[in-house]
């Protein structure tokens, strides 16, 4: 365990009678860091929060908190406040109230929670609110006396059990600038759990993705994004196009990937892996659409044009390839004005081989 390591997980397993939601975990959470842990649902992400939260005891293993192990420890004597997705307000007490109720619980005297309570909710901005019920609250306002009432105790660590999923797509992505802004400022270990791409990707340090209680991958949203660990993990995200086939020597001294719908270079030296069974990713961000077929591109795939959507300054465009393989490409509308963009229309994707990323099956 390093230094900076705040939380370890090591060989935890969570069963529930036969079934089993986490399997063997063993990862790290650093100090300072914001950690997002996603997944889809039944994944074990929650599990996992839970664990740490001790709110369920593990089956196997041991979790540390600062070196130390947790497995007995109390919920109430691991100083790992939890931000919980429908909020856990007490609708009896006012804002102020809510605020200072955990330092009550510690034995913090009158006057010394009051400064505090304040000093948050000035610092979450609603400190005007401190004397409202919680039911004349906002969506927001409820989600930063949450937050307040959290970090009022200033805990090493916080858990957000996708805190923000009730908040309409605006108020969510001012939460999320509210939400890392305080992390930075702070310096608390943040761990996220979450389902949304965007909600990870836009406010973690490192992401965890979890699939049937077993971790996919861990790394920075760059990395995840750009080369997936996995096959599951490219599915997951959704923002490449797959391919599968076998490596074969490529035409410039690296990779080729052989496939059903054609040999496509990868540029990858993966001369150690030839003959084996290998997945190709290419964001679609990177693959490129032509009316015509590129002369000069190394890697070319007709298809034929299903569908669009438009988001913003962007547009993805929605492909089929022979078999039935649907291909996407993302473009800003200035990049696909020269191209007849009809529903049933032949055209061609095309990529460069350095933007291809192998997965190896192996």
């Amino acid at each position: 365990m390093s230094r900076d390591t705040l939380v370890s997980f090591d060989g935890v397993v969570k069963r529930f009678g036969s079934f089993v939601a986490v399997q063997k975990l063993d990862f790290e959470i650093r100090k300072g860091e914001f950690l997002a842990i996603m997944g889809s649902s039944g994944c074990g992400k929650t599990t996992t929060l839970r664990m740490l939260a001790g709110l369920e005891a593990p089956t196997e293993g041991v979790i540390k908190l600062s070196g130390k192990p947790i497995n007995d420890l109390p919920t109430w004597s691991r100083d790992t406040p939890m931000v919980w997705q429908s909020l856990a307000l007490f609708p009896f007490l006012n804002v102020r109230e809510n605020v200072e109720f955990a330092l009550k619980m510690r034995g913090v005297g009158k006057a010394e929670r009051r400064r505090r309570a304040e000093q948050w909710l000035d610092r979450m901005q609603i400190a005007e609110f401190a004397e409202r019920n919680i039911s004349q609250l906002s969506g927001g306002q409820r989600q930063r006396v949450a937050l307040a009432r959290s970090l009022v105790v200033e805990p090493e660590i916080l858990l957000l059990d996708e805190p923000l999923s009730a908040l309409d797509a605006a108020l969510k992505v001012r939460m999320q600038s509210v939400l890392k802004n305080l992390q930075r400022e702070t310096g608390i270990t943040f761990v996220y759990v979450t389902h949304s791409q965007s909600e990870a990707f836009s406010m973690a340090d490192r992401v965890v993705i979890m699939s049937r209680g077993v971790i996919e991958q861990i790394g920075t949203p760059q990395e995840i994004y750009r080369t997936p660990g996995t096959r599951f993990v490219a599915e997951f995200l959704g923002s490449s196009n797959i391919f599968q086939g076998r490596l074969v020597p490529g035409d410039g001294g690296g990779a080729a990937l052989d496939t059903p719908l054609g040999r496509f270079e990868t540029g990858a030296d993966a001369t150690a892996r030839l003959g084996t069974t290998a997945t190709m990713t290419v964001l679609d961000t990177k693959t490129h659409l032509a009316a015509a077929r590129p002369a000069h591109a190394r890697n070319v795939l007709p298809v034929r044009m299903i569908g669009e959507e438009f988001v913003g300054a962007t547009a993805t465009i929605y492909l089929e390839a022979a078999g039935g393989q649907e291909i996407r490409v993302q473009k800003g509308h200035d990049e696909l004005s020269d191209i007849p963009l009809e529903i049933g229309r032949e055209l061609f994707v095309y990529w460069e081989p350095g933007d291809a990323h192998v997965i190896s099956e192996a």
